[in-house]
């Protein structure tokens, strides 16, 4: 697991009663939206190395990206799981928000611009990378629809791994450990 899936497992536990309050009094639902990818095909064997997570000498970048990505699906179905559980009126979903030509590669200009060239056909301007996620947020149509991937706008299949209860708890379980432990030290 990486610090981006364990942070967004920390920053959601830590804004959870909060969101629980506001829903029950406001009678309003809730809405996690958690940011995902379809790299989260590509990981390791297994999806989550539990009893390799920091190991330096195995390590591949593009399959720790895929890991990070599925373990964001895997926590948001937990949660959906768990806050449908106990009645509350939060949905939580991921998206994958697409090919996003944005800043984030400036430091990598050549090699971008290439990229691009080869497939501008699938890259999307900040607008219309927004858009699934916005979509997710604030929908109508999306009243009560928990647990779910979207991709452009609409719901997705994500892999079998991905939809794995019984790797999602056993994920949730490591990272109740991790953020335990951290905040112990």
């Amino acid at each position: 697991m990486s610090t981006s899936s364990s942070g967004h497992f920390l920053l959601t536990n830590l804004l959870l009663d909060k969101m629980k309050h506001t829903a029950e009094t406001s009678g309003i639902e809730g809405r996690i939206v958690n940011l995902s990818s379809v790299a989260h095909q590509h990981t390791y064997r297994g999806g989550i190395r539990f009893d390799e997570i920091n190991d330096k000498p195995s390590y591949n970048d593009k399959r720790a990206y895929g890991q990070s990505k599925l373990a964001n699906i895997l926590h948001c179905n937990e949660l959906s799981r768990r806050l449908k559980a106990e009645g509350a009126n939060i949905t939580v979903n991921s998206v994958h928000p697409g090919l996003i030509l944005t800043n984030l590669f400036q430091h990598h200009a050549k090699l971008m611009k290439v990229l691009y060239l080869l497939s501008y056909i699938i890259w999307k301007n900040v607008a219309q990378g927004a858009a699934t996620s916005c979509y997710v947020a604030l929908h109508p149509s999306l009243k009560g629809v928990t647990g779910k991937y979207f991709l452009d706008c609409n719901e997705f299949p994500p892999t079998q791994q991905a939809r794995d209860e019984n790797l999602g708890k056993k994920l949730w379980d490591l990272s109740n450990k991790l953020v335990s432990s951290a905040q112990t030290s």
